[in-house]
């Protein structure tokens, strides 16, 4: 447990900042979780409805630090190939 006041303060911020990110994370993979549901039941359309929430997850996720910039990129990328080979495209 902390012992200083700014320790116990330093305590609290993360402790909301956790909150915080686990619901940015939470709707990350909630999305990503949904679209491969739809992949995998060769429903591309409604996939492709739930790309542009999937991309706005995680480039929030990618600008709060949450996941790293590539890692964004990497996601987004094979999400929309994954989305596009599923189609028959």
């Amino acid at each position: 447990m902390p012992i200083t006041s700014s320790a116990k303060k330093a305590l609290r911020a993360s402790k909301r900042k956790r909150v915080y990110n686990q619901h940015r994370k939470d709707a990350l993979k909630d999305v990503v979780k949904r679209i491969k549901k739809f992949v995998a039941d060769k429903n591309t359309q409604e996939a492709m409805k739930l790309l542009s929430a999937a991309y706005q997850a995680i480039d929030k996720a990618a600008k709060t630090n949450l996941i790293k910039k590539n890692a964004a990129a990497r996601k987004k990328s094979r999400l929309s190939k994954m989305i596009k080979k599923a189609s028959g495209k």
